[in-house]
């Protein structure tokens, strides 16, 4: 019943099952199954031997949404399905590279997931009890992604690089179409109006460092546009660093090795654990928001599966952090907002009162698509939405 946020939220990963079935059927791409029953037994499943197989489903939605109105249609879809759990903002990213192709280009991916949450947003916001203000607005932002590593298998888009640039270092080519994609989001926000708030750097970590995306970052940070680094999820404590220092990031996907020294990989690093406190005070004081997504790192690290309570996030608050509680896939985690706040309660035997603020940390630290003022105004009625369920089910938050 609470008001909720999703600030990582993977377009891709979070198809609803039969509309990628259907999808799928009528643009020839060929599933292991044609049930929903199949697909969740062979590929969507509650548990993952690996990250390779988590990852497997990906294959299937990218190549069902390579045309604007597949785009237009999951991304309306996905707006519904979070309104449904009560979930009022969320920033949706992709990668649009790799629905590219001719005649189709980065701009044209991002307008018609634009299209989709418009049209959502405005058959929502019709609603009675959003209208007379018992709850807040729906609203949405996107977050598009660049790729640390990519094949030339991945999209044209990325083939065209290699063709052009053959003699080319594949890191400076990585680092070439990670601009390429921030010039495509400046136009896409600026001169397009789209609803474009932030860019994102997905992939592999290990052996393809955030510091090679440098200017792309340094290009939408000129330009206002909100950062965030997937970083800290397959790599040591100096990856998260990397992506402050280099990139800009206000907000960190996941961040799940950041109290691990033993997970540093520099040699230059000396005292580890010295390292590490710094770098949560560092973290901590400038309030750069962890994006933890407990389902998903459940799925995809094995310390974690037969015990969450494990999880950094129970340090990650002690030491006072801005945490936010995000799904990553509805789809490829078969898991919800919802799911994801029940299983933090019940894991970590948070008090309404610690519910109450770790749900407001996804509002404020969302990279609105609007003024500050607006932004404000907007967290004060969720702020006062929280307060009147509680109050209504008679929960003290004293």
């Amino acid at each position: 019943m609470l008001p909720k946020s999703d600030l990582h939220l993977h377009l891709d990963g979070s198809l609803r099952l039969d509309s990628l079935i259907d999808l799928a059927r009528s643009r020839k791409v060929k599933l292991p199954s044609s049930t929903p029953e199949g697909l969740r037994k062979l590929v969507f499943k509650r548990a993952y031997e690996n990250l390779p197989e988590y990852l497997r489903g990906f294959e299937f939605t990218v190549a069902s949404l390579q045309d604007k109105e597949s785009l237009e249609r999951v991304a309306y879809e996905l707006c519904w399905d979070c309104r449904k759990e009560n979930v009022f903002y969320i920033e949706i990213r992709f990668a649009p590279q790799l629905h590219v192709h001719r005649g189709f280009d980065i701009c044209d991916v991002i307008a018609a997931v634009a299209k989709g949450v418009e049209k959502a947003k405005r058959e929502i916001n019709r609603a009675p009890e959003i209208k007379s203000g018992l709850w807040p607005p729906f609203e949405a932002g996107l977050i598009v992604c660049a790729m640390r590593y990519f094949l030339p298998v991945f999209s044209e888009h990325y083939k065209a690089y290699f063709d052009a640039l053959p003699l080319t270092p594949k890191q400076q080519i990585y680092s070439l179409a990670s601009l390429e994609l921030a010039r495509a989001a400046v136009i896409a926000a600026e001169e397009k109006g789209l609803p474009v708030v932030g860019i994102d750097l997905a992939g592999q970590e290990r052996g393809f460092p955030a510091q090679d995306h440098r200017d792309a970052y340094q290009l939408v940070h000129a330009h206002f546009l909100g950062k965030t680094v997937h970083a800290g999820e397959d790599y040591g404590p100096e990856s998260i660093f990397q992506a402050i220092t280099d990139c800009h990031a206000d907000r960190i996907g996941h961040g799940t090795w950041l109290f691990s020294a033993n997970r540093i990989h520099d040699r230059a690093i000396k005292d580890r654990g010295a390292y590490v406190e710094k770098l949560i005070r560092y973290v901590a004081d400038r309030r750069i928001t962890l994006e933890v997504c407990l389902t998903s790192n459940q799925q995809t690290i094995p310390e974690l599966r037969a015990d969450l309570s494990k999880h950094p996030f129970r340090k990650m608050r002690k030491a006072k952090m801005s945490v936010s509680l995000c799904t990553d896939n509805r789809l490829v985690s078969r898991t919800s907002m919802t799911d994801e706040v029940e299983k933090a309660m019940q894991t970590f035997n948070l008090r309404p009162s610690e519910i109450r603020n770790i749900l407001t940390y996804g509002f404020k630290r969302s990279f609105f698509p609007g003024p500050y003022r607006a932004k404000r105004a907007y967290v004060r009625a969720v702020l006062d939405c929280i307060d009147r369920v509680y109050a209504e089910h008679g929960i003290s938050i004293g």
